[in-house]
């Protein structure tokens, strides 16, 4: 897409043909590439580079972010390979795919097979898994921003998509959304290969980005705001829109479609549409409200910010100097649709992050160009050690986000997985019977790492179909005691009593006369979040 009062771009050589050229300018300098060994910056060097950067960063992560990370894809593969585990709503009323908690099946499969399904490998090898994917999607990042930009650009884009806290902090953990953003990356690199290549690379490339784009939607029906975007964009310039929409658009769609439904039919045992359902809970009937909103300007001045914290002002400068709207105008439509809806999540926005930290890259790249005034003052000035402007920018980068990152990662809201870990291990001990968690649902993992056929019990919230009806949860957090003590009177005690510190104070008592007795705390937060500081996770044990 070309702007006005520019001139038209000279045709963007495919990575085929760049490789040619460097191999002919090595040649004629008498040294080959194959004499050199393979270059540093070499794809298959910056994979290798990203999959330890992000298996390291997937074995760091130990505290909890959304339930989704659990409730929506592990525990429902730990009940398809190992026979139980908990379905929410979601699943009875078939609004949920089945695509992507089968990817960590397979996983929990190959574990059970090889006897590694310990609490260890529970816990972190679906993260490691997620691990592997997050490496590709930081090696499409590169080859988006050298697609779309230089080179140069991409070194500084995959930079900032590593330093990012958010990404770190998010990318490896085993969210719909991760998966989702990976693949709108690798989608949008074929894509838009597509539009810049010679007409027999382009009609493959071009099916294969719709592919990846169709398998996006199958694994998060949102996934079709950014593109539908892309393809609009893409049909105004286009000239046989007639033979594009209907034999390359319409067969791929129902081809993955079929899949998809093929796949939840056989899961569910009836036939049923997951992107219609899904499509009409959050979007036609507002289901998505149930769990509080938002107001509609609350992804800009507060959501997209914080995910990019201190990239936002080289993510600001690099769309103004960069002129590439087409990125920036998906980053918009986007976040401009997303801010339509009544319920906002920051991970609902994950996928375009990366494009935003695409122009963290060309800010930092063009900063890293000296201009002359700065060139003839560091030669008139031979001792002059000051850092240079893109020094100091990478220094404050790394310093606001590495921190925050490894705080968030390994510190803040730790406790509800420390407290499963611990409870699994106690499980493997024979000293566990049955678990009660009196906290707002979906506050811990479940079966995927208590990993013991246990029976377990938490506060239900079930959306009503009626207005006005508390749910389980919702009862509970009002009333703590009260609500206690009718289950309690109306129900047989457990062996174990999981809950926060804010409410423990209300029924510390009362758990005593009942004979439950402390024995184990776990730090959880340093402040609170949604509601009153849950600064532990308190297990009790029947005495």
């Amino acid at each position: 897409m070309s702007d006005h009062g520019r001139p038209t771009p000279r045709r963007r050589q495919r990575p085929e043909e760049k490789e040619e050229e460097e191999d002919k300018i090595s040649s004629s300098s008498g040294k080959s590439v194959a004499a050199k060994g393979t270059p540093w910056w070499s794809e298959k060097r910056i994979w290798a580079a990203a999959l330890a950067f992000r298996a390291a960063n997937a074995l760091l992560i130990q505290t909890y972010f959304n339930p989704d990370e659990h409730w929506q894809s592990l525990e429902v593969a730990h009940r398809v390979v190992f026979g139980y585990g908990h379905l929410t709503w979601e699943w009875k009323k078939g609004i949920r795919s089945y695509l992507h908690p089968l990817v960590f099946a397979l996983l929990y499969k190959v574990l059970g097979f090889l006897r590694l399904d310990t609490p260890w490998f529970m816990v972190k090898a679906p993260r490691l898994l997620q691990s592997v994917f997050a490496s590709i999607g930081d090696v499409y990042i590169y080859k988006l921003s050298k697609l779309i930009f230089d080179e140069h650009v991409a070194k500084w884009a995959l930079f900032c998509q590593l330093m990012n806290w958010f990404t770190f902090f998010c990318m490896t953990r085993t969210l719909s959304n991760s998966l989702e953003t990976v693949l709108t990356v690798v989608g949008l690199f074929y894509w838009l290969t597509s539009s810049g290549s010679s007409k027999q690379l382009s009609v493959p490339s071009r099916k294969l980005g719709l592919f990846i784009a169709a398998l996006a939607c199958a694994v998060r029906p949102t996934s079709a705001i950014t593109w539908l975007y892309v393809g609009v964009l893409y049909l105004i310039r286009m000239q046989s829109r007639l033979h594009f929409l209907f034999f390359e658009v319409v067969p791929i769609g129902i081809l993955v479609l079929a899949m998809s439904c093929l796949l939840d039919w056989w899961m569910y045992g009836s036939f049923t549409i997951v992107p219609l359902n899904f499509l009409r809970f959050n979007f036609f009937s507002s289901g998505g409200d149930y769990y509080g909103t938002h107001p509609w300007h609350w992804y800009l001045t507060q959501g997209f910010p914080s995910m990019l914290l201190t990239f936002l002002p080289y993510t600001v400068i690099g769309i103004l100097k960069s002129k590439e709207w087409r990125i920036s105008g998906l980053i918009a439509w986007v976040l401009g649709i997303y801010s339509v809806l009544g319920h906002k999540e920051f991970r609902f926005v994950l996928p375009v992050l990366p494009m935003a930290l695409i122009f963290s890259g060309y800010s930092l790249s063009v900063m890293s160009k000296p201009d002359l005034l700065d060139m003839k003052r560091r030669k008139s000035q031979p001792g002059n050690k000051c850092p240079s402007r893109v020094q100091l920018a990478v220094l404050f980068l790394v310093a606001t986000n590495v921190p925050m990152a490894l705080y968030m990662s390994t510190i803040h809201q730790r406790g509800s997985e420390d407290v499963m870990i611990y409870l699994s291990k106690e499980a493997h001990k024979g000293k566990v019977r049955s678990i009660l968690f009196l906290m707002p649902c979906h506050s811990t993992p479940y079966y995927s790492i208590l990993h013991h056929d246990l029976p377990m019990q938490f506060l239900d919230c079930t959306p009503s179909d009626a207005k006005g009806i508390l749910d389980e949860s919702d009862r509970f957090m009002i009333d703590p005691l009260g609500f206690v003590i009718s289950m309690f009177t109306n129900a047989s005690l457990p062996s174990h009593i999981v809950l926060f510190s804010s409410e423990e104070k209300q029924l510390r008592e009362l758990l005593i006369s009942y004979s439950f007795d402390e024995i184990k705390r776990f730090f959880h937060a340093h402040f609170k979040v949604d509601r009153d500081l849950q600064a532990s996770v308190v297990v009790y044990a029947l005495t």
